[in-house]
C-alpha cells in the first residue's frame, strides 16, 4: 500500500529534474503536458497534488471540461525526450502523444489514462484551484516568470491513487 512520502520524494526530484506527464481527457482528445512545478502536500486531511497550468495552455482549455487528471513520473530518464516534445508542442496542433512516441494505458480509478511507460503514477480528482495574480507575488518572482502577463493557476486535486509500474 501507497505511504505519503513513499513515493514523493522521486517525485520531487523528476519534477524538478526532466519534469513529469500531465495528462488530462476531454471526452475523446487525451492530451499530455510536460510540468516542472507542482507540489504534493497535505490540504483539508487529504493527500494533495498541487498542479501549476499557465492560462495560454491547451491543457488549460481541457481542464475546464473535467475534475480529473493523472501525473505520470519516469523516474530514469527512460523518457526524457518524450518530455522535451509535451513540453514544447501544443496539443491544439495535433497528435502530441503520437509525435512524442508515447502511448497511455488505462488508469486504475479513473477515465483519465496514464502514460505507459513511467515508474510512478497518480490518479488525481480536483477539488478546487486559485488563480495567481502578478500583483500579489514578489517583484523577483513576477518580473522573471510572469513578465509575460501569462499566470497559472493552481489545481489542488485528492490523490485517489498512488502507485509504482
Amino acid at each position: 500500500m501507497y505511504q505519503f512520502g513513499e513515493l514523493s520524494q522521486e517525485t520531487l526530484e523528476q519534477l524538478s529534474g526532466s519534469g513529469v506527464f500531465f495528462t488530462v481527457n476531454n471526452g475523446d482528445k487525451v492530451n499530455s503536458m510536460t510540468i516542472g512545478w507542482g507540489s504534493l502536500s497535505q490540504y483539508w486531511g487529504q493527500e494533495i497534488f498541487i498542479a501549476p497550468i499557465r492560462f495560454s495552455r491547451y491543457t488549460f482549455e481541457m481542464l475546464k471540461n473535467t475534475d480529473e487528471f493523472t501525473i505520470s513520473v519516469p523516474t530514469n530518464k527512460q523518457l526524457d525526450e518524450a518530455l522535451k516534445i509535451c513540453g514544447t508542442v501544443s496539443g491544439r496542433d495535433g497528435d502530441k502523444l503520437k509525435k512524442a512516441n508515447i502511448s497511455t494505458k488505462d488508469a486504475k480509478t479513473m477515465e483519465t489514462p496514464v502514460i505507459d511507460g513511467c515508474d510512478i503514477y497518480y490518479e488525481c480528482k480536483i477539488l478546487g484551484y486559485s488563480d495567481l495574480k502578478g500583483e500579489e507575488l514578489d517583484a523577483s518572482v513576477s518580473e522573471r516568470w510572469y513578465a509575460g502577463g501569462d499566470m497559472h493557476r493552481l489545481y489542488f486535486a485528492k490523490i485517489v491513487a498512488a502507485y509504482r509500474k
